[in-house]
């Protein structure tokens, strides 16, 4: 069977909701655009960043990498909500080498 009937299937057995989530974060990338995620210059230098924070995304990831679970970093950061961490989590697996470099950067620094 093909990847994309494959595909097809697993989205028949979605609910109406959960498509219309994928289907608008498919429309995002698509798209490439971020939403809930903005780069602002003279904002953090630039990076991705949160919506209505100053929170980067690649310290979100960097969190999740040494084994902060959501619930840990949604207590780190009480302005986040859980949607936030979902917006960030698709940008990083759509700008993996952009969120890589920024972590090796502030590592390094």
């Amino acid at each position: 069977m093909s990847t994309l009937l494959e595909v097809e299937k697993q989205v028949a057995s979605l609910s109406r909701s959960e498509r219309a989530e994928l289907f608008q974060r498919v429309a995002s990338q698509l798209a490439g655009t971020s939403p809930g995620i903005e780069n602002t210059p003279g904002v953090c230098g630039g990076e991705a960043c949160v919506a209505r924070t100053r929170i980067p995304v690649w310290l979100l990831e960097r969190a999740r990498q040494l084994g902060s679970s959501e619930a840990d970093v949604l207590r780190a950061y009480p302005t986040l909500r859980a949607q936030d961490l979902v917006n960030a989590w698709a940008y990083v697996e759509t700008h993996r080498d952009e969120i890589e470099q920024q972590i090796r950067e502030n590592e390094e620094a």
